[in-house]
């Protein structure tokens, strides 16, 4: 490979800039350019151009915006095996054009019910986010299958297809798919049957490689031949619980056979004349955009720009403040929508609206050991719009790059570790470890209406940087009119919740185009702004925006390996 190949890509003002340290002066100019793609029938915009492509031959198959998700959301679990897959979760948030309805799909792993969990807190920390013992029950296979027989028009088998066929014939190893392989090669190396998968010849797959998997195919096909039956029960359930358990994990086969996915409303809130739909309790992520938006609708904002360092200061202050709440709060309990409606009333409102007006320095203190996605994990978002106005707005995850690091034995399957996003600390907290219980996430695809029209469909994967990363596209978006490309491509920041004692307070995350004198005024404003160097680090933005006429605009974020299609 050559070396500009595993270099970081800049863009600035349409010339594409190589370097591993950048003078101050263009760091402080750089952002990243996105170019849009346009069509007036069906819009895919995806973490990978295969799966893109998968996605737009349903919908000129004549399927709906589900039968393309479903091709998508397969395929992606082929070319992004570090990102999603069967052995992980999903949450799909659907707006079908001829109710005007927005609906949710819940597909969460579940906390084995089997589980013993005083023996379980007593392993080693590491055994929640790495091995066997790390292992939910996944939610992925149900939910596609439940959304498609709510929304799909063409046979469930052939949206199988594409990611049959890509898994058999082997995807396209990206420059930037490279990275995920190599910061995870300890990994792949420690655990046999992932390595045999994804280190071809003993070796790091290399950029222009075409990576096959099939044993994943046969999985894929056993899947679209019979549904969930054909995961859930069977050789494919067999081989999870013998793979899970050999490694010390307690799942069992009822565990598999047991899980179900959920459908509910999604989380509404307005701003100004704009609805908002995104995901709703038990997921944490939809309920921060919220708080943090209703706190911040009417305020004067001092600058020209979001990131004006007044304006930063602003929007941390209130995210700082509404984080504990949030933690305290959401979580898979059975008034888990008590206690959003609760939490998003007037009263936390005002609350959060304090935090503008108090003066001096910002929260020193925050809360310890915040529980759910951290700064490892990977996902993937991706938006489908079709024809007749339906739209499918998803996000999916393995948790951490590769999951567990387990795959089920013969089937190609990578499976999660989600038992990393529970709470083992606060017993009262609804997040704590219990059997069956399914953690909460960050995960946040979101919709922008207008009049009952669509406006944007858009997601972000990255974890704990998930909300924030979303929730600064719609203000610049929505507050500031800014464009939609610019809204994406414009330096990312964070708000970083402080995971243990040890950790700084008032952090904030930027990329490295943030300007000196931005950085020297949050400081002076109390914050500890800190610059993170790869741009993977904040998610990639994908979204579709919905213009007049009917004409969807695909925006694919070039942090990541995305990609918009449409015809």
């Amino acid at each position: 490979m050559s070396l500009l190949a595993v270099l970081p890509r800049v863009a600035l003002a349409g010339v594409v800039i190589f370097s591993t340290t950048l003078p101050v002066a263009l760091r402080a100019a750089a952002t990243h350019r996105l170019e849009p793609v346009d069509a007036a029938h069906g819009m895919v915009v995806a973490g990978h151009p295969q799966a893109a492509d998968a996605g737009v031959q349903m919908l000129r198959a004549g399927g709906s915006a589900m039968d393309a998700a479903v091709a998508v959301s397969l395929a992606l679990g082929v070319a992004e095996p570090y990102g999603s897959g069967l052995g992980g979760r999903i949450v799909i948030v659907y707006y079908e054009a001829a109710t005007k309805r927005v609906s949710v799909v819940h597909g969460v792993e579940a906390v084995s019910r089997a589980l013993d969990v005083d023996a379980y807190r007593k392993l080693p920390s590491a055994g929640r986010s790495i091995g066997a013992t790390a292992v939910c029950v996944p939610g992925l296979p149900a939910a596609l299958h439940d959304a498609h027989q709510r929304w799909g028009r063409l046979p469930w088998a052939d949206n199988a297809r594409p990611a049959i066929k890509l898994a058999r014939e082997g995807f396209l190893v990206l420059p930037l798919s490279v990275k995920f392989f190599q910061t995870q090669e300890k990994k792949l190396r420690r655990f046999a049957e992932i390595g045999r998968l994804y280190l071809p010849g003993g070796k790091l797959p290399a950029a222009g490689a075409r990576l096959p998997n099939p044993d994943l195919a046969a999985t894929l096909e056993l899947f679209a031949q019979k549904g969930p039956e054909g995961f859930y029960r069977g050789p494919v359930a067999e081989a999870i619980v013998a793979s899970v358990r050999a490694g010390g994990g307690t799942m069992t086969l009822e565990d598999l056979a047991q899980y179900r996915a959920t459908f509910s409303e999604a989380a509404r809130f307005t701003w100004g004349d704009a609805e908002i739909f995104t995901s709703p309790p038990p997921f944490s992520g939809g309920t921060i955009i919220q708080l943090a938006m209703q706190a911040l609708e009417g305020t004067t904002w001092p600058g020209e720009t979001l990131r004006d360092p007044r304006n930063l200061d602003r929007v941390a202050r209130v995210v700082q403040r509404l984080y504990p709440l949030v933690q305290a709060e959401i979580g898979d309990v059975p008034d888990t929508w008590e206690r959003y409606r609760r939490l998003t009333g007037p009263e936390t409102t005002a609350l959060l609206r304090g935090a503008l007006t108090t003066p001096g320095r910002p929260l020193v203190h925050v809360s310890t050991a915040m529980e759910d996605e951290g700064q490892a994990s990977s996902t993937t978002h991706f938006a489908v719009a079709d024809a007749e106005g339906n739209i499918a707005c998803i996000t999916q995850s393995t948790g951490y790059h590769f999951g567990s690091g387990i795959v089920a034995h013969g089937t190609g399957v990578v499976l999660n570790n989600w038992m990393n996003s529970l709470t083992y600390g606060d017993r009262k907290s609804p997040n704590y470890v219990a059997p069956g219980r399914r953690g909460r996430s960050t995960t946040s695809p979101t919709l922008v209406l207008r009049g009952g029209e669509p406006v944007l469909a858009v997601g972000v994967p990255g974890g704990q940087r998930i909300p924030v990363g979303v929730l600064q596209v719609l203000l610049d978006y929505l507050a500031f009119n800014r464009p939609l490309g610019e809204a994406i491509g414009d330096t990312r920041f964070h708000v970083v919740r402080p995971a243990s004692t040890d950790d700084a307070r008032n952090k904030l995350e930027f990329e490295y185009s943030l300007p000196v004198s931005t950085a020297e005024a949050l400081r002076q404003l109390g914050w500890n702004p800190r610059i993170e160097e790869d741009p993977e680090h904040f998610g990639g933005v994908n979204a579709i925006e919905f213009l007049p006429g009917g004409v969807k605009r695909g925006w694919a974020d070039p942090r990541r390996t995305n990609a918009a299609a449409g015809y």
